[in-house]
Order: C-alpha cells, then structure tokens, then sequence
C-alpha cells in the first residue's frame, strides 16, 4: 500500500498546479485539461502490460522498475514549470506512477484466501490517498520551501519505497508463471464476459474518483471563484473520504454479494450526480453532493475489485486487472476533458454531471441484471 501512494503521489502531481499554470501561460480550458488528464491515460492503458508483465515477473521487480522509472518525470515537471512541451512530455511520463495499481493487485490477491480479498484489496486501494497527498502538500510545499521542494520530496519518496520493494516483496511460495506471452494472455482475457462489464463498472467508479481528485480544483475555482488553495483543499477532502470508503466498499463485498453492493453504489450515484448537476452553493447542499460521490465512488472501487477476485481465473488476475484498471483509469481521463469543452462552449458544467448520472443509472441496470448472472454462474 505504501509504494502504491507514493507513486499515485507522484502520478497526481499536476492536478494542483494545473490552475496556476494555465493561468501564467495563458492556457485554453481545453488545454488545461488536457495537460491534466495526461497522466491518467497514460497510467490507464499502462495498466495493460503492467498487469501481464506481473502476472510473469511478479510485483517485487515490476514496483522496483517502475518507481525508479518515474523519478525522471517528477523531476522533469519540477525543472521546466514554464515550458509547456516538457510539461506535456513530464505529464506522459508520469503516467508510469498510475499503473503500479495493476502491479499491487494481483499480488495482494495471491497472498490472501477468498473470503478476505475484498477486505484486503480495499485496504490496499487506500493508497490512492497519495492522490490526496499530492492536492495537500504541492502547493504549500513551493510556496514555504521553493519550487523544486515537492518535487524532491517525491522523488527521494519513490527511490526509499524501490529500495523497499526490491528488499521486503515476495511472491507466494506456489505462484507459476503463465504459460502463454502477455499479448496471448490479454486476448484470453479480452474473451471473458466478466472483464468488459467489470471495465465498464470500473471506468465508472474509479473513473469518476480519479476525474475528479484532478479536475475539481480547476471545477471549483471556475465555478465556485474559490482561491487556488482552498478550492484545492477541498478536493483533498473529496479525495480522503473517497479512500476511506473504499475499504468499507471491499468489507461489504466479504459479507454481502458484491453484485448487489455494487448496484446500490451505482444507483446513489445517479443521484448524488444528478444533485450536482444543479450547483447549488456548496454549504451545504454542493458539499453533500460531492462528499456523497465521493464516499459511493470509493467504495464502489473497491466493490469492483471485489468481483475481479471473484471472477478472475487465478492465473489471469494480473491481465484482467490491467484491462480493468486501464477502464478505470480511461474513465477519468475522459470527463475532464468533456467538462472543460462544455463549459468552454456554455459557460456551465451541469450538463456533464447530467451525463454523469446517466451513465451511473446504466450501470446500475447492467449490475442487476448481467453482473449478477456472471457471479452466480
């Protein structure tokens, strides 16, 4: 779990300072979003090969590389604020951060029985804390110690946890490797019903948490004409409770059919989205709707997560979890960029949490009926 915030801090560096930056190079909304949601689909689609090339080399070397690996973003995004290539070209980079989720995974589900892998997986998801990690200290830490001082601090962050990686992981003592090669794998695993609607559930909720952990600091200052720090403190606290949730979600799915936690998770997403569609002011009723997706959205992750143990093939969780994740991950690069263009073209964001709540009422339908037939067959 510690390696997985430490990188998820290093992969969530630029959401903080997206504002400030589109305002001293005089960005477009639309290029804003995009240097924003850069990292994330990199670190989505990354999640693929991460996955099967786990499944083969196991997490100890693949957290190894990757954590030394994304040092060399982190501290390209530090030297070059003002040059928007090397920012685009560091955010890329940085997505190297947001796939070690498809190395934690797999690993943890092998070290744990059944009946605790939902529990267990949920705790381990509590690293995308470092995301809130990231909103909290990257602003305060240039504005108190410099502008390289956050971006040190990660890096020296991700050398300490691939020294710890490479020391302290193990993989279990009856782990084989697969036969087949990773592309062999990913096909299999692209054949089986569970991985696309998974995907679909997943881009959903973990989707939304990550789209907004990244975009509700530019949503609040535009909408709300909140000061950077605060409206960046507040996405801090979306992102806590977020986490804390999701553990909760991995609990539930131990003692109740996971099918159903995760139905009625989608379906108080539909309303908590569709309250937010009407921005209302934030006390109290915006800060009820976004807390409230916040909370559904982060257990409803771990609740996915719930069902990949449950329905993956042992020897293909690390696949399944790459297919997945990069779902997850490709679902919050996505809203970003949507919700940039609407309020680019209208001057107002409730049409993209309208579609929002949409797509939450389809994958509660979908988790009623497809979902729950797969887990019982």
């Amino acid at each position: 779990m510690t390696g997985f915030l430490v990188n998820f801090w290093a992969w969530n560096l630029l959401a903080p300072l997206a504002p400030g930056i589109g305002q001293r190079l005089g960005l477009a909304p639309f290029t804003q979003a995009l240097l924003v949601a850069l990292p994330v689909i990199i670190g989505s689609l990354g999640r693929i090969p991460a996955g099967s090339l786990t499944d083969r080399y196991g997490a100890r070397t693949m957290f190894t590389a990757l954590s030394v690996l994304t040092i060399v973003p982190v501290l390209l995004v530090g030297l070059f604020p003002n040059s928007l290539a090397v920012l685009m070209i560091g955010g890329v980079l940085l997505g190297l951060g947001g796939t070690t989720f498809a190395v934690g995974v797999p690993a943890v589900n092998a070290w744990f029985p059944p009946d605790r892998r939902g529990t267990a997986l949920g705790l381990f998801g509590v690293g995308t804390v470092g995301t809130a990690v990231a909103t909290f200290t990257t602003l305060p830490l240039i504005n108190g110690l410099g502008g390289m001082a956050p971006f040190l601090l990660v890096s020296l962050a991700l050398l300490v946890v691939a020294g710890l990686s490479w020391t302290l992981l193990r993989e279990p003592p009856d782990k084989t490797p697969p036969g087949a090669g990773a592309f062999a794998r990913t096909v299999e695993t692209l054949r089986l019903a569970a991985t696309w609607q998974l995907s679909v559930l997943y881009a959903l909720m973990f989707g939304g948490f990550v789209a907004f952990s990244v975009y509700l600091p530019t949503y609040l200052k535009t909408a709300y004409e909140l000061a950077a720090g605060d409206a960046a403190a507040r996405t801090a606290g979306f992102v806590v409770v977020a986490v804390i949730a999701r553990p909760v979600g991995g609990w539930l799915c131990d003692r109740i059919h996971p099918a159903d936690v995760l139905g009625v998770l989608c379906g108080l997403a539909f309303l908590f989205a569709g309250l937010a569609a009407f921005q209302f002011p934030l006390m109290p009723m915006g800060t009820i709707a976004f807390l409230g997706l916040g909370i559904v959205l982060g257990a409803g992750s771990g609740a996915v997560f719930a069902l990949v143990a449950r329905l993956a093939p042992a020897e293909e969780v690390g696949a399944v979890t790459g297919l997945v994740g990069a779902a997850g991950g490709l679902g919050g690069f996505f809203p970003p960029l949507v919700m940039g263009a609407i309020y680019g073209m209208q001057h107002d964001y409730g049409w993209g949490f309208v579609l929002l709540a949409a797509a939450a009422l389809g994958c509660a339908v979908l988790t009623f009926t497809a979902v729950r037939r797969e887990a019982a067959g």
